[in-house]
């Protein structure tokens, strides 16, 4: 069982040190009022004086076991290639949840109806704000969100499915995945890097969609000479022609006929 130095650190290091040791250990289910009083040597009601409750000292257990991992991300936030940027953050997100299984699964798995850890939203908006970097330099297909969401809920699920396999030791068996994975991803929402590779891609339909999704996130940063309703209308627009891309080649717009193939 965790115990903790009970004669050094003062009676809130020592509940945090408890809780992250039996957090490691025993995964979430681990982490009791019991068993954390009993390995930090405090009372019950030290932990309530100064956490609330246990959702409250497990929020301060996620928040500085993902201080180094977010800290890095928000560093990378900074400058150079967002392409890049994107393949790199998708390989510290695996990493970090295969060297800390019990804690990512406490972040991203833990059942928290209409909430969801603050840390985890903190990684999130810089995950947003590199998807919108690469909308601005022209090379994503699809809206920020969108994209953001399909690489956020992608890495997850394969950082969870190699955490399963790393617990049964059969993580051999997935080499690659993470790789294959995020370049399938990456793929399916970005644009070619240059325009005769764009222009060959799907021809004057796809280049239209990839600078209208780049000119919607140019808007965010303010557009004087139009009026707020001018704005909305105009980005209605932009998503109008941002998601021709997504149609197959030949599929009828609203009140045409359909290609027919001969």
């Amino acid at each position: 069982m965790a115990t903790v130095e009970t004669t050094t650190a003062q009676p809130r290091e020592r509940i945090l040190q408890a809780a992250t040791a039996l957090l490691a250990e025993g995964g979430r289910e681990a982490v009791s009022t019991r068993a954390v009083s009993a390995a930090a040597g405090v009372q019950a009601q030290t932990i309530y004086r100064h956490f609330g409750d246990m959702q409250g000292l497990l929020d301060e257990v996620a928040r500085r076991g993902y201080a180094s991992y977010l800290a890095a991300k928000q560093a990378q936030d900074a400058d150079g290639d967002p392409v890049a940027q994107l393949r790199s953050g998708w390989d510290m997100h695996v990493t970090f949840g295969l060297a800390n299984p019990a804690l990512y699964r406490l972040l991203y798995t833990e059942p928290r109806p209409g909430q969801q850890f603050a840390v985890t939203g903190d990684a999130h908006q810089v995950l947003l704000r590199i998807v919108e970097r690469v909308a601005k330099a022209g090379r994503l297909r699809t809206g920020v969100e969108a994209a953001a969401t399909m690489i956020h809920s992608s890495g997850m699920g394969v950082t969870l499915t190699l955490i399963a396999a790393q617990a049964d030791g059969r993580l051999s068996d997935y080499e690659g995945l993470s790789e294959n994975v995020r370049e399938a991803v990456l793929d399916s929402v970005l644009a070619p890097a240059d325009d005769a590779a764009a222009a060959r891609s799907s021809a004057g339909a796809h280049h239209a969609a990839v600078h209208a999704v780049a000119l919607k996130s140019l808007m965010r940063d303010g557009v004087r000479s139009l009026t707020p309703g001018e704005r909305t209308l105009l980005g209605e627009w932009l998503d109008r022609i941002a998601a021709e891309d997504a149609q197959e080649p030949g599929a009828a717009e609203p009140g045409e006929e359909p290609v027919r193939r001969r």
